[in-house]
């Protein structure tokens, strides 16, 4: 057991290491950028970053209904479905 803890302890973040962290985290955020960086807490950097992640989901999802319809309406050896096939991969 004397291991695991030594693997553990080798593995942890250091708090400069999550400082760091949540200060990028602060200037990507465009719901955070803007406002003053002390007046924004770790915790929420984490939640908007979170927050944000899932958006970025929902667009990539929804960009990817759009082109599979799109591909479904048009003829699958043509210019245009090459193309889309090509975003897809």
């Amino acid at each position: 057991m004397s291991s695991r803890r030594s693997r553990q302890s080798g593995s942890r973040i250091s708090d400069d290491q999550i400082i760091d962290l949540v200060s990028k985290l602060r200037q990507l955020l465009p719901e955070i950028r803007d406002r003053r960086p002390d007046k924004v807490s770790a915790s929420k950097v984490l939640q908007e970053t979170c927050n944000y992640i899932r958006s970025l989901h929902r667009e990539v999802d929804d960009l990817s209904e759009r082109l599979s319809q799109l591909l479904s309406t048009i003829d699958a050896d043509s210019a245009e479905a090459a193309i889309i096939r090509s975003l897809i991969m």
